[in-house]
């Protein structure tokens, strides 16, 4: 396609090294549109700016060919860049600190101004916390909310799945540009999402993964929902940065508790104790939103036949072979037979260390 002169006006500007966010939002403020500050002169601009960034502004802006790359990009009909000019623009993102001036979609425009949820956790989940995290998103899709995360491994993953199976889709804010999938393996993922969902990054094309990235892309996570839903994090968890953001922006933080002995779960206390709200159903966060839904399809949950006996022995909390043996008292073979068929099916997980933890 080829660029509009507003649209192009904002890449000039956009690309600049050395422009920052803040930087050219506060020329915005100050001049009024992107072809006003390129038509500036440079007190006007050293006025906010650097005299260094001042001269590359009157010298018209980025480099040609960092904008002729995006006008290629753009040829692709699902690629999109919107502007904080645009209707399509993010309304929830307008309410918080630092909306990003522009950024890079690829899938649905109409799922940016959607009632998104989030939902994010450990890169390493339990069996049973990408479960919890699916089913939530799942049910939460279905009920009108569309399911955003950061398209990480582990819970951002199984949100982005569950929000795909609801009805309401799914939003995934990725720390990089936007012709690079990271990481690599949730490459088929993002191209599910791209085709029935939403891709967003406010970073140039091209840009990689760089470690100072994800805490700002954790920003939009937050600022484009009602809500955050911690599935399960440890006390070091990117998720915890998520939720802080989120109580920073006025949202509602959610959190599922889990075994005091899961170093998995003690980042949800944490969030708990510093006033997020315990949740043991997608129904818990409905209620909570004032999310009022007619009629919500059922979610198939997997239920499990309770009477085997080793599974009372095991419960929810993680338990090793030595404590088995003490509860039931059956031979090391015996117990090992029925490990292996409980976890065949689908009811024990097997843990770090020799443990094992009941999933339903």
């Amino acid at each position: 396609m080829s660029l509009d002169a507003d649209l192009e006006a904002w890449l000039r500007l956009s690309l600049l090294q050395g422009l920052g966010h803040q930087s050219l939002r506060k020329l915005l403020v100050a001049l009024g549109t992107p072809a006003a500050i390129l038509a500036a002169g440079q007190r006007e601009l050293c006025a906010v700016v650097s005299e260094k960034v001042a001269l590359a502004i009157r010298n018209g802006g980025a480099d040609s060919p960092a904008v002729a790359h995006v006008e290629q990009w753009l040829a692709d009909p699902a690629n999109h860049v919107i502007t904080l000019a645009d209707r399509d623009y993010p309304q929830a993102l307008l309410e918080t600190p630092d909306p990003p001036p522009l950024l890079y979609v690829k899938g649905r425009l109409d799922l940016l101004n959607q009632h998104g949820f989030a939902i994010v956790g450990s890169r390493n989940a339990t069996a049973q916390g990408l479960g919890n995290a699916e089913a939530f998103a799942t049910t939460l899709s279905n009920a009108g909310l569309t399911i955003i995360s950061g398209l990480a491994l582990g819970v951002d993953a199984a949100a982005h799945r569950g929000g795909l199976n609801g009805s309401s889709s799914t939003i995934a804010v990725v720390g990089t540009g936007l012709d690079i999938v990271y990481p690599a393996r949730n490459r088929e993922l993002a191209h599910h999402i791209a085709e029935h969902g939403t891709l967003i990054s406010e970073f140039a094309l091209e840009t990689p993964a760089l470690a100072a990235n994800f805490p700002r892309r954790n920003r939009l996570i937050s600022g484009l929902a009602k809500g955050c839903l911690v599935v399960e994090a440890a006390v070091s968890s990117g998720s915890l940065i998520t939720a802080r953001l989120a109580t920073d922006q006025g949202r509602e933080v959610f959190a599922i508790p889990g075994s005091i002995h899961s170093p998995l779960a003690k980042g949800c206390h944490a969030l708990i104790k510093q006033g997020a709200k315990l949740v043991e159903s997608a129904q818990d966060v409905l209620e909570e939103l004032g999310h009022i839904v007619p009629s919500v399809p059922p979610v198939d949950v997997p239920v499990v036949a309770a009477d085997h006996p080793l599974l009372v022995h095991i419960g929810f909390d993680p338990v090793d072979m030595d404590t088995l043996q003490q509860r039931c008292e059956l031979d090391t073979a015996a117990i090992n037979s029925a490990l292996t068929n409980l976890e065949l099916a689908g009811q024990i997980e097997r843990l770090p260390g020799g443990r094992w933890q009941r999933l339903h």
